[in-house]
């Protein structure tokens, strides 16, 4: 019998992502972005939501390029409001385009996107030593640094949960159970 991790139904996508892709080190900086904009779309959601919608973000936000998604305005965002094939939230959808005017920033500044969010970890993955999901936390002291962090540059709709759920599903931190076929994958 294959074991997953306890979050993971039969969907076929929600296999796929977490045989693939859930918690594999991402190093790629607009990946990264793009990540962490659909984990805020996912604030107070399954994560099966977004992830069902991903390639319809993926095509209303440019594929998460921040020069095109920060250009954006306030009516193209009214446009979206009425997209079902997006989470309709207008501070989550508004947020994308604040946080592509952040990234850009950061970029104005000489700060490359990856290496600030790995620089969280010592640009080392950390792989937890999960037993059971009680196990695994909902947040830690770096993802609220990292919320700090982000939200002094600007970023939005950024909490701390917000951040560990980014830091699982970009590999900055391995919480697969220790008995997941993915665990050292």
């Amino acid at each position: 019998m294959t074991v997953r991790c306890h979050w993971v139904n039969n969907s076929p996508i929600y296999i796929d992502y977490h045989d693939n892709e859930w918690s594999k080190p991402q190093y790629d900086s607009i990946k990264l972005f793009e990540q962490l904009c659909l984990e805020i779309q996912q604030a107070g959601l399954s994560w099966i939501t977004v992830l069902k919608k991903r390639e319809n973000y993926r095509k209303a936000f440019y594929y998460f390029d921040p020069v095109k998604v920060a250009k954006m305005t306030a009516q193209d965002i009214n446009i979206l409001m009425s997209d079902a094939g997006l989470v309709r939230h207008r501070q989550k959808l508004q947020a994308i385009v604040k946080n592509a005017q952040a990234y850009l920033l950061m970029e104005k500044c000489g700060e490359n996107f990856s290496d600030f969010i790995w620089s969280f970890v010592n640009h080392t993955p950390y792989i937890r030593d999960v037993k059971t999901k009680d196990e695994i936390p909902i947040t830690t002291s770096t993802a609220l640094l990292m919320s700090d962090a982000l939200k002094k540059r600007g970023f939005a709709f950024i909490g701390e949960k917000i951040c560990y759920a980014f830091m699982q599903a970009t590999g900055l931190v391995n919480d697969h159970l220790n008995d997941c076929i993915s665990k050292y994958k």
